[in-house]
């Protein structure tokens, strides 16, 4: 059962639900990214359960008429198991994706996903080219990550990054990470296809108004990014300004480790839940 605390960050357990908040998204001018919350199964029956979901939630936004892609974790298809195994599901999926004139986006994982979810895309992007990857700017390896991407003409969304990782693999201070989502974000809106600036950061969003201002990048070529809940308002300005908005909305039953580290990586979410619990 869905909390009350999380219903803030999260659209709601079942299907129906998280369509009605895209909806509501829509009407006020923002896109949608719908993800069915879970991951690290280990067991082939649920991996399988999981590609039926995601094949039935792309056929659920076309019957909708609602304007949505899906996002997808691939330990939720059975990497942990077996990389062909989650390989296999997601090439179900892109196929259902296609068939419904939609496309998938890869979700990053903590880093020792980083490679196996990078060789996955690159394996399917080869046939099935409405795809695409998120890269986080914590991570060291990032920059070059960015540089094949881009020379592949892969779709990328850039994040920071909302998992801990150890010093050898990902900076550590926050004003690092800020300076490498600024450099990265400037390589994908130069050169990019389509690229998504996934920040409720406000120096990040000026510093990329202002970058694409300077260079001439009209706004239908990249879109802003941010989670359900999370800076409304900043979501609704952008539209009206003319930005490319999409929302991230979550979903499903296995809320919980998503709602974990929205609280643990800000503490203005951690001050909402306590407001509220304090009005009750």
């Amino acid at each position: 059962m869905l909390i009350w605390p999380a219903s803030r960050f999260v659209a709601g357990e079942r299907m129906p639900e998280a369509l009605a908040a895209v909806r509501r998204l829509n009407e006020r001018g923002i896109l949608a990214s719908l993800d069915l919350l879970g991951e690290n199964v280990s067991e082939r029956a649920a991996a399988e359960a999981a590609s039926c979901q995601y094949v039935h939630l792309l056929r659920g936004i076309a019957d909708a008429g609602v304007n949505a892609n899906i996002s997808i974790k691939l330990t939720m298809l059975g990497l942990d198991i077996e990389p062909e195994l989650a390989r296999e599901h997601l090439l179900t999926i892109l196929d259902a994706a296609r068939e419904t004139d939609n496309w998938v986006r890869i979700d990053m994982e903590g880093s020792p996903y980083t490679e196996l979810t990078l060789e996955a895309f690159y394996d399917v992007f080869e046939t099935k080219k409405n795809v695409g990857v998120v890269i986080q700017s914590m991570l060291r390896r990032s920059a070059s990550d960015i540089e094949r991407l881009v020379g592949a003409g892969a779709r990328v969304r850039l994040v920071k990054g909302a998992y801990r990782e150890p010093a050898p693999l990902a900076y550590q201070e926050k004003r690092v990470v800020n300076e490498q989502f600024d450099r990265l974000a400037e390589r994908l809106l130069e050169a990019g296809n389509a690229p998504a600036i996934a920040t409720h950061d406000d120096a990040r969003i000026a510093h990329t108004i202002a970058f694409t201002g300077e260079r001439g990048i009209a706004p239908e070529r990249f879109e802003f990014q941010m989670l359900y809940g999370i800076r409304e308002a900043t979501q609704v300005a952008l539209a009206e300004r003319g930005y490319r908005m999409r929302v991230y909305v979550p979903y499903g039953e296995e809320w919980f480790p998503y709602f974990y580290r929205r609280l643990r990586e800000r503490k203005e979410n951690v001050s909402f839940v306590l407001r509220n619990l304090l009005k009750r």
